[in-house]
């Protein structure tokens, strides 16, 4: 079954969440120390995220410098493939626009469908680190909807360059991302869940958010959203705070704004103990509400906070 298949025959909050691939050269290990320590609490399916590569500045013995590219975490079509052989659970890897062009997309595509994945999570990514804005690599796409289209004639049966595929596998179906708080670059709500609708008429199946820390914002995107045609499953994204450091750097990195209530509970904790305990305590409560009003899944983020999300998945599944 496609995720979208799996969310409508559940009758409950369904439990997910994302791995990234291992950095560059340190093998599989904590991967897979993620997925044990959450087995049990029947994962639906796993994402794995995609990075695109960096410019990283290297010395020359004469003093000057080279510019290489680097990619710090590679394979995320090989952690998909690692992980459906060692574990009996639905995979979703990440295919990003940023950092690819249509043919890296296109033979992306067809690595996937040959270790027979149907789900994707169709996203543009970020923007390089050393750009101000995001800026497509030569031949790329601008826009995850640009992505999508690909995606479509993919599974219609034509590469980007309009010949047909001999042996058309099984069609992709696919999420996509939105955000309770407006994407960074979106001039409003409104125009974001335009977006979002844009993104369902061409074929999107289910969505996504961004991380939220007030369900309020969540429940009132959700009410804006329908009233504005989407009707595809809205899956909320969560991740609970574990360090002090998260305060600051969570907001900014993620463009989003903190409850006045947990701010005011946060700004007490004087070690990052604290703040992971405050952090699962939060979740479990936003988690529930979330449940009571019928969510069709959770979603978490685990960087960071792998053991957090057990202790929460204890207490709400």
């Amino acid at each position: 079954m496609t995720i979208s298949e799996i969310l409508k025959s559940s009758n409950k909050t369904a439990f997910s969440f994302e791995v990234l691939p291992p950095l560059k050269g340190s093998g599989t290990s904590n991967l897979f120390k993620t997925i044990d320590t959450l087995k049990e609490f029947d994962p639906k399916y796993i994402n794995i995220t995609t990075h695109r590569s960096e410019f990283v500045y290297s010395e020359r013995p004469d003093g000057t410098f080279i510019r290489n590219s680097v990619r710090r975490r590679p394979g995320t079509v090989a952690v998909a493939s690692a992980i459906m052989q060692k574990y009996d659970i639905k995979v979703v890897p990440h295919v990003v626009v940023s950092g690819m062009s249509k043919e890296d997309l296109e033979y992306n595509l067809l690595d996937l469908q040959f270790l027979g994945i149907q789900d994707l999570l169709v996203l543009r990514g970020d923007k390089a680190k050393e750009d101000s804005k995001f800026v497509p690599v030569k031949d790329g796409y601008s826009h995850a909807t640009e992505l999508i289209e690909q995606v479509n004639e993919f599974n219609a049966g034509h590469f980007i360059d309009g010949q047909p595929i001999k042996a058309p596998g099984r069609a992709f179906s696919y999420g996509v991302a939105c955000y309770p708080e407006k994407h960074e670059e979106a001039p409003n709500l409104e125009f974001d869940i335009q977006i979002l609708k844009k993104k369902q008429d061409l074929g999107a199946d289910y969505a996504v958010t961004q991380m939220f820390f007030d369900n309020k914002k969540f429940f009132s995107f959700v009410e804006k959203a329908r009233n504005a045609g989407v009707t595809i499953p809205i899956i909320p994204g969560i991740k609970p705070l574990s360090k002090l450091t998260q305060l600051t750097v969570v907001p900014k990195t993620f463009h989003l704004d903190l409850p006045e209530e947990l701010l005011k509970d946060a700004l007490k904790c004087k070690t990052d103990e604290d703040m992971k305990q405050l952090g699962v305590e939060w979740c479990v409560a936003q988690c529930q509400e979330l449940i009571d009003n019928g969510v069709p899944s959770l979603h978490f983020y685990t960087v960071s906070a792998v053991d957090s999300i057990r202790k929460i998945a204890e207490r709400i599944y």
